[in-house]
This record gives structure tokens, C-alpha cells and sequence, in this order.
């Protein structure tokens, strides 16, 4: 038998571990007590360095110790630090793909929850932009723009200069960044209609699915929800549509701790009686499924609700793919013409789930798959700020290249903010070279099975 080390490790094989936010003590807002653990994780980072092309945050790190007179973490600014965080997207990649210095390592690296305390003790003193602050406000907005979506889908749109210009100006948006269009009818209204399911197919009658419709699939582009609901039909899945409101993700990006654990709270408590009687609870959107599963259970580490709905939580591409190996899919699905270009989001790879939409996919006979596995830039609220818009592309510029080269008919991300950000940022490098439209996998896999 070896014997259990004494000597400290360089580096960890060990499963990273995530200790929960503890965002409800006075200490993490103590502003001199996290400038000592950013220069503690900092100097551990800057010795390491293998990070230095994921993000904006760490190259701005790294330049601005190489351009202070000791060369140390030490002489760091408070503007310094707070460039570093400005160019956080909170995309954990460094911690789930990079980092050998993360929990159980005895170093302790958590960059993107140090990020978010950091941004936490902004939210505290008020120093979160108005402006951003009502941006984030996702069902609110999205009841409010309902009515009238049209006439806010011409206004935000990038083409009408004069009242997008007085837009970008209140919001601080980038003129050249793409806004989510809005809805008059949303996921859970459309979701009503009567569906014809699939008797014959191999589930048939085997699960129990509650779409969380989250608030882009109710506000924004329903068409997910509903590509979802016909693939599930198809399949003999009689699925609900729930939506007790937002999981939080664009509060959480402005460390808006306490309105992302109300969120959490509500919402877990709203799909525990589903979670209890068996069902499914089925993310459309990898961010909102990350919440679910992994953020809130950090924040709420003793909300039995909480625990319970992370536990019964799938992404939709995690689900599909998973009645395909059980009882295994309908037939139906047909060849699509011109070829996929599949992007993984940030929050799809921080699910640990595998390439789930790649299996999808996949499964579409005699169809090319092209798969991108890097950061589109986008971040959610941060790639539409006039300050990020540029670093956004530049981030994303190696995704936008991939998927020009390919040249397929089917341009996708499993997130579909990623799409929007793909199709300006392809049409940045190559003018009028983006297709018309780009797709979320399930309505790729919708389109091949005639639906």
C-alpha cells in the first residue's frame, strides 16, 4: 500500500470540489480582507500563468505585474484589480479546465467566485451602474415588452440609428452588439396548445418532464421552447411547461447575491411538488441549467428545495440524449443539407456533462457536424456593454473564424445568446458572410425530424 504524501502537490487529479458562497457573512464583504485573498490567488496565478488565453481578465493580470516595478502581485493597483474583474464573464472555465490549483488542492483557486465577491462588495456600496442594474431585470422587462414587442424589437434594432443611438447611449450598449428580440407570446401560453404524442415511440409513457421554460425561452425566442415540446412529442414525452421566474444568472453576473438566492428560493420551491412526484426539470438554456444544478446549491447550501431541484435538473441535450440511450429514439430523423457548425458553450462545458449537444446531433444521419469547444465571448449582459463589445469579439474571434471556414448551412450554439454574438462576429470578419439566421440544437433536431 503507498503511503498517503506528506509533501505538498504541484498540482491536482483530484475532481475539483467548489465550497459554497459564503456571501451571508460580514467578512466577505470586508474590502481589505478580499484585497488579500485576490493577491494570494493572484500570486498563484501569476506563477502559473496557463490561463492567459481564456479570458480578457487574465491577460490584463498578467500585464499589469509585468508592468509594475517589483514584478509582484504587490504592487497591483485597485484599478488594477478592478480591470481584472471587469474582464470576467463568470465562464468557469479556468476553474473546470485550466486550473490544477482548485479545490481540494491546498491552494484554493476559485477565480470566477472570487470575481463575483468581488463584484458582491460593488453590488453592497452601490456601485453598480443604474442602468445595469435594470438590464438584468429579465421579467420585468420581458412582461413589460410583451405587449409591445414589436414596436421594441424596431426600436433596439441596430439598423434604426436614431432611437437605437438614444438606447445605447442610457444603457451604455455597444452600437455594433446584437439585442435579444422580444416575443408577444410567450413559452408557457404557446405551450397550451394540444400536442399529438408519439404512442409508438420506445418512451412512450416512460418519463416524467417539466420543461423551466428560463427567461429567454418565455420572453424572447419561444420557438426553443416549442422545437423542444415537438422533439419530446415526437419522442412520446407529454411534457409541462414551468416558469416560476428568471434562475438569476444576469443578478449573479452583477453580484446581486441576495435577489439570486430569492430567485432560488421561489423557484425551487415552485418545482418541488414536480421534482417530488418525479419529474424531470429540463433547462433550456446551458446558463439557466448551471444555475439550477451547481450556483444555487452554493448560495443556498441548506435549502432542502434547492438541493432537491438541482439533483432532478437536466440540460435539454443532456435529457435527449439520455432517452436515446434508455429507451432509445423514434424514427424519423432525416439527413439535413449543408452541414452543421455546432459552438459549446462556456455553460454547457461548466456542466461537466460531457458534448451532449454533439451527441445530439450526431444521432441526424448522414449530416456533417463541425464542433467549436471555445468561448464565443459573449458573457451574457457583459458582450453588449459599450466597454466589453470589442474585447467580446476579440475573444470570440477564433469561434467566428472556425465557423466562416466550415461553411455550413447550419450555424448553432447550445446557447442562444452565443448565436446572435457568432453571426455579428462572423459578419465583422467577413461582411454579410453570416447566415440569415442561426439555431439552437433542439431546432436542428426538430428541423430533422420534420417537425
Amino acid at each position: 500500500m503507498s503511503e498517503t504524501p506528506t509533501q505538498p502537490r504541484e498540482g491536482s487529479l483530484d475532481a475539483p470540489v467548489r465550497h459554497p458562497v459564503d456571501w451571508q457573512n460580514p467578512d466577505f464583504y470586508d474590502e481589505e480582507k478580499f484585497d488579500a485573498e485576490f493577491r494570494r490567488q493572484a500570486e498563484v496565478c501569476n506563477s502559473c500563468r496557463r490561463c492567459f488565453n481564456l479570458c480578457d481578465s487574465f491577460p490584463t493580470l498578467f500585464d499589469a505585474v509585468d508592468e509594475s516595478e517589483s514584478f509582484e502581485v504587490d504592487d497591483l493597483t485597485a484599478n488594477d484589480i478592478k480591470a481584472t474583474v471587469d474582464g470576467c464573464t463568470l465562464c468557469d472555465m479556468c476553474f473546470l479546465t485550466k486550473c490544477p490549483y482548485v479545490p481540494p488542492h491546498e491552494f484554493n483557486i476559485d477565480f470566477p467566485h472570487l470575481m463575483l465577491r468581488y463584484r458582491a462588495i460593488q453590488q453592497e456600496k452601490g456601485e453598480i451602474p443604474f442602468a445595469d442594474n435594470q438590464l438584468v431585470k429579465t421579467d420585468r422587462n420581458g412582461t413589460l415588452a410583451r405587449p409591445v414587442a414589436g414596436v421594441i424589437n424596431w426600436a433596439t434594432d441596430k439598423k434604426n440609428t436614431g432611437v437605437r443611438t438614444l438606447i445605447n447611449t442610457l444603457g451604455d450598449i455597444s452600437p455594433d452588439a446584437e439585442l435579444p428580440k422580444f416575443n408577444t407570446r410567450t413559452l408557457t401560453s404557446r405551450a397550451k396548445a394540444k400536442r399529438d404524442i408519439n404512442a409508438d415511440a420506445p418512451a412512450y409513457g416512460k418519463r416524467k418532464v417539466a420543461v423551466y421554460a428560463t427567461c429567454f425561452g418565455e420572453y424572447n425566442k419561444p420557438e426553443i421552447g416549442e422545437a423542444t415540446l415537438g422533439v419530446l412529442a415526437k419522442n412520446g414525452i407529454d411534457a409541462k411547461v414551468v416558469y416560476p421566474g428568471c434562475c438569476g444568472m444576469p443578478e449573479l453576473e452583477h453580484g446581486n447575491l441576495a435577489k439570486v438566492a430569492a430567485n432560488a428560493r421561489k423557484v425551487a420551491k415552485a418545482l418541488r411538488p414536480l421534482v417530488d412526484d418525479g419529474y424531470t426539470i429540463m433547462g433550456l438554456v446551458p446558463s439557466c441549467s448551471l444555475m439550477l444544478k451547481f450556483e444555487w446549491p452554493l448560495i443556498l447550501p441548506e435549502d432542502d428545495d434547492v438541493r432537491a431541484l438541482a439533483a432532478a435538473t437536466m440540460d435539454f441535450d443532456q435529457l435527449i440524449v439520455d432517452v436515446a440511450k434508455t429507451e432509445g429514439l423514434a424514427e424519423g430523423l432525416k439527413p439535413l443539407k449543408g452541414g452543421i457548425t455546432l459552438h459549446l458553450s462556456c455553460h454547457s462545458r461548466a456542466q461537466n456533462i460531457g458534448q451532449k449537444s454533439t451527441e445530439l446531433l450526431k444521432m441526424i444521419p448522414n449530416t456533417e457536424l463541425n464542433v467549436i469547444e471555445r468561448c464565443s465571448g459573449h458573457g451574457g449582459t457583459w458582450g453588449i456593454k459599450k466597454a466589453n463589445h470589442d474585447t467580446a469579439i476579440k475573444v470570440g474571434t477564433p469561434v467566428f473564424r472556425k465557423a466562416l471556414d466550415h461553411h455550413n448551412t447550419f450555424v448553432s450554439s447550445t446557447c442562444p445568446l452565443s448565436c446572435d454574438h457568432i453571426k455579428t462576429g462572423i459578419n465583422t470578419i467577413q461582411s454579410d458572410s453570416a447566415p440569415a439566421r442561426t439555431w439552437h440544437p433542439i431546432e436542428i433536431f426538430a428541423k430533422a425530424y420534420g417537425l
